[in-house]
């Protein structure tokens, strides 16, 4: 069963590097050749633009044009064809202090509302890093869980990240994860570099909310570009409350662009499975000039498949 056992790590562990690509509808699965990449599109006050359709996007990959044969808006749309993870990175460091109680009630409350989601991914951190996957039926372990964790101990924020985005590799379909914390680490092996490298290679899309309250002064800048910097890769999105009463309206935004957000998925026409880094570009069509002032958001890229004899595994 989902929930029953709780993986603990030290913050050392060893990642892989391949990354699964995703079959065509209407089953998706891994190993197979269908890119997926999840888009938000804002207008020029930051709201997320719904109605448009798959002829509203021209997607590129390494400057040439692909032919998307996949689309759908918002991750509730069509579950039986993407199934829709969720994960939870939870800042249970002493560094989080006070805030932490109180924010995870208000974090349990938003995660209870998304009950569409198939399961649920919870990695709760301090000096060591602990995962546990959660069905719907299992959401009331899941809040135990959560609220039993005490704010102790160093960050070991990379690692934490780290071991969710090496999980999350076996997932199809559509993955968010929520990250709770104050942006600090001083406990990872993983270094910043590597832990970005991971991310791109990554389709999650990350919502950060980082708590800042308590940090000093001095650190703040360095935590909350740090952030931004990994949530940026994803096409997600960084928030930074001033006091805990905010929670409630960032939840809401995070709602309406989960509600809006466009999944567009190609067969790429590079066929090579060298492992090289693709450049993936998502604008909207020149021949609809009224959209041209919105704002789009989306990974950047993916690592291509790896085979180490150019030879597909036929698994």
């Amino acid at each position: 069963m989902m929930g029953a056992m709780v993986r603990c790590w030290p913050a050392v562990f060893l990642l892989g590097s391949s990354v699964a690509p995703v079959e065509a509808q209407p089953v998706f699965r891994g190993r197979v050749d269908l890119v997926q990449v999840g888009v938000t599109v804002v207008d020029a006050a930051g709201d997320p633009v719904e109605g448009l359709s798959v002829e509203d996007f021209v997607v590129t990959e390494d400057a040439r044009r692909e032919m998307v044969t996949y689309f759908s808006s918002g991750v509730a749309s069509d579950l039986d064809t993407m199934p829709f993870h969720l994960g939870v990175l939870f800042d249970a460091s002493g560094s989080m202090g006070r805030d932490a109680r109180f924010a995870k009630t208000a974090a349990l409350r938003f995660l209870r509302s998304l009950d569409f989601a198939e399961d649920i991914t919870l990695v709760d951190f301090d000096s060591e890093v602990r995962v546990s996957r959660f069905s719907q039926r299992d959401f009331p372990r899941l809040a135990q869980r959560l609220r039993g964790q005490e704010a102790k101990g160093l960050t070991a924020l990379y690692d934490a990240l780290g071991v969710y985005l090496d999980g999350a590799f076996d997932q199809d379909g559509r993955k968010v994860l929520l990250l709770y914390t104050d942006g600090s680490d001083t406990r990872s092996r993983l270094r910043l570099n590597e832990l970005l490298e991971l991310v791109r290679a990554s389709d999650v899309t990350i919502y950060a909310i980082g708590f800042q309250t308590q940090n000093r002064t001095a650190d703040r800048m360095m935590t909350r570009r740090r952030l931004e910097e990994i949530v940026e890769l994803t096409g997600g999105r960084s928030y930074f409350p001033g006091s805990l009463d905010d929670l409630e309206a960032i939840y809401q935004q995070i709602r309406d662009e989960m509600s809006t957000r466009y999944s567009l998925g190609y067969v790429s026409s590079d066929l090579a499975t060298d492992g090289a880094w693709r450049q993936v570009t998502v604008t909207l069509s020149e021949a609809r000039p009224e959209l041209q002032h919105l704002t789009i958001r989306s990974r950047e890229g993916y690592f291509a498949p790896y085979f180490e004899d150019g030879t597909p595994d036929p698994r």
